[in-house]
């Protein structure tokens, strides 16, 4: 998995230790997980998105994929 949390921290003039305090995770962590060392959990991952205002989709995505690619609603008509 790749993220785009670096990104998203320089736009809001953050340090790794400012986000880390934030949500409640160490510094190692988010470095960890910007480095992609590590897989955060779902409730990390929802508390970083939240903190930047922005669907986890934004910030959180699969090595094939780019962070603009939207998942579509299965349940909304074509």
């Amino acid at each position: 998995m790749k993220n785009r949390i670096k990104v998203y921290r320089a736009m809001h003039d953050m340090t790794q230790e400012e986000l880390a305090e934030k949500i409640r995770v160490t510094r190692k962590t988010i470095n960890s997980i910007e480095r992609g060392k590590y897989n955060p959990s779902i409730e990390v991952a929802f508390k970083i998105a939240k903190i930047f205002r922005v669907p986890v989709e934004k910030i959180f995505f699969f090595e094939d994929e780019t962070p603009e690619d939207v998942i579509e609603d299965p349940s909304s008509p074509d």
